[in-house]
């Protein structure tokens, strides 16, 4: 880099000064997303579809009746059953009566009292053949595309559609087991889709696996992304940006970093000239670095004119000069140079 230069034409340069900002350390990762509720609608029963109740992708509520099938059969068991009831009731209603009278010994009406107890249980076990006629929503959310119509026969276990409860989303995620002890609910997440590049999704950390993968070494985070328009869908692939913590730290442009082999220097201004000084970095993201050591905020450094730079040359910092001469078009000083602070 060269020699002090003690002389000379300034050096016409901009600079900024140094700011310590707030500064949130971040994780990326890769997840897929799950529905909070995903199930498939399959029969239960082999019969004959009479009716489907839902239209494909249709919202239904927790109890809709979603597919019929023939339920004839069913009806007329349950008939069955219910009138031996009826009957068994009766004969123990008498039974009772007589007892103390000793009409009717007591081994008599117990064997009275079991027989009414096994109609009730025929009676139940037809009424829940007969419920089984109808596959029902098991909680509230958006039907999928229906996989049978009216007049087919299916089997039982046989996938009539699919529901998914889509209203919040969850988000699963590796991370290096490095950063576990960095890891808690509730840490806030944003989300990114290929679908829509231009929006950010919002969430939190929901929780965290108990085990570390023994083969990637990472351990699985789940977070919860509210999905009130139904934008997102199970299945989809997503970039996410965990913002782990916050923090106070010197963030200067990027720009200003002078590199020399493998290390990173910054021309600090100072009385009309430049000194060269050896900083250490912190987090990258395009357009501004952490300053680990080196650099104390107040001090001025060079962003722009550093390549006709040497340690010790005279300068005309145009930044500094600005207020006494706004026509120059330099920024006042403390402007920061309009940079964001960033992390990786």
């Amino acid at each position: 880099m060269g020699g002090p230069q003690g002389g000379g034409v300034p050096v016409p340069v901009k600079s900024v000064l140094v700011e310590e900002r707030e500064l949130a350390r971040e994780l990326r990762a890769l997840g897929s997303l799950r529905a909070t509720e995903a199930v498939e609608i399959t029969a239960k029963a082999s019969n004959l579809v009479t009716a489907v109740r839902f239209r494909d992708g249709q919202l239904v509520a927790r109890g809709d009746v979603l597919v019929e099938l023939d339920s004839a059969q069913a009806r007329a068991d349950l008939a069955a059953a219910t009138a031996a009831l009826t009957e068994s009731i009766s004969q123990y209603e008498r039974s009772r009566e007589l007892l103390p009278t000793q009409a009717l010994s007591k081994s008599q009406f117990d064997q009275v009292d079991a027989a009414r107890k096994a109609n009730q249980a025929r009676v139940d076990a037809a009424r829940a053949r007969l419920e089984d006629m109808a596959s029902r929503a098991p909680f509230s959310g958006r039907g999928g595309l229906r996989r049978g119509s009216v007049g087919s026969l299916i089997a039982p276990g046989t996938v009539l559609t699919t529901q998914d409860d889509t209203r919040v989303m969850k988000l699963d995620f590796p991370v290096p087991e490095n950063d576990l002890a960095a890891l808690r609910a509730g840490l806030p997440v944003v989300a990114r889709a290929a679908a829509y590049p231009a929006r950010g999704f919002a969430g939190r950390v929901a929780s965290v696996a108990s085990r570390v993968d023994p083969d990637t070494r990472s351990i699985t985070v789940r977070a919860e992304l509210p999905n009130a328009d139904g934008l997102l869908k199970p299945g989809m692939f997503m970039t996410v940006t965990l913002e782990r913590d916050r923090r106070r730290a010197v963030v200067i442009p990027e720009e200003a970093l002078v590199p020399e082999q493998q290390r990173q220097y910054v021309f600090v201004a100072d009385g009309g000239r430049v000194a060269l000084r050896e900083v250490r970095t912190g987090a990258r993201r395009p357009g501004s670095v952490e300053i680990a050591g080196g650099l104390a905020p107040g001090e001025r450094i060079v962003v722009e004119g550093t390549v006709r730079l040497r340690d010790g040359s005279a300068v005309n910092d145009l930044a500094a000069a600005a207020p006494a001469a706004p026509a120059a078009g330099g920024r006042p000083p403390g402007s920061g140079g309009g940079y964001s602070p960033a992390s990786r």
